[in-house]
């Protein structure tokens, strides 16, 4: 299968054990689906559960801007995107961090940037296959577990959501994910994938 440069287990940093106290700080929870708030003047830390930022075009097309878990900072003072969304794909549990607590988050803050890029540069590699293998293998990385067939891909994400971030089609995505099935690089299991990487480098 299409080979990825990424080190193996991810190269984010996923601070939890940061230096803002979590026990210190205001915390919400949110539900699958659920919109967080459109604040300028605080950042979300996410403890648990997952979001994706996303934004749409005139047409009303979805555009995915990125992927978001434990560890890692949100908000709307992070983009100069219009409009800006931030969904819960999960449950969600977050604390409230106010501007005068951002510097402590560095590490968190270089984290996004990272991660925006990395996802910006799979959204544009070419062939579509390999564009959507690498993202799986992103999201594996990010959001996945070890299990005996492989890496599991702990996040329900839809075909759609798939097709969206990778500015294609869910007739497409459906096709090569069965495709990627028959090869034996993937299996499902339930509504989630399992990555055929034992050896983690993007090739079984």
């Amino acid at each position: 299968m299409y080979s990825t440069n990424r080190p193996a287990n991810g190269s984010f940093s996923q601070n939890t054990n940061n230096n803002a106290s979590t026990s210190s700080l205001p915390q919400r929870l949110f539900t699958r689906r659920e919109v967080i708030p459109p604040r300028n003047d605080v950042l979300w830390r996410i403890e648990r559960g997952a979001v994706r930022t996303l934004t749409w075009s005139e047409d009303g097309a979805f555009i995915t801007l990125g992927y978001w878990g434990p560890g890692d900072l949100v908000g709307y003072p992070l983009s100069r995107v219009k409009p800006y969304q931030i969904e819960c794909l999960t449950s969600v549990e977050v604390s409230v961090l106010p501007p005068q607590m951002w510097q402590q988050d560095v590490e968190a803050l270089v984290s996004h940037i990272q991660q925006s890029e990395e996802l910006l540069s799979i959204v544009h590699r070419k062939p579509i296959s390999l564009r959507l293998w690498q993202f799986l293998v992103w999201l594996g990385d990010k959001f996945g577990r070890e299990v005996e067939q492989g890496r599991l891909i702990d996040l329900n994400v839809t075909h759609q959501e798939m097709a969206e971030v990778l500015n294609t089609t869910r007739v497409t995505v459906t096709r090569l994910l069965q495709q990627f099935e028959d090869e034996q690089n993937i299996v499902r299991h339930k509504r989630r994938i399992i990555l055929r990487l034992p050896n983690q480098d993007g090739r079984k």
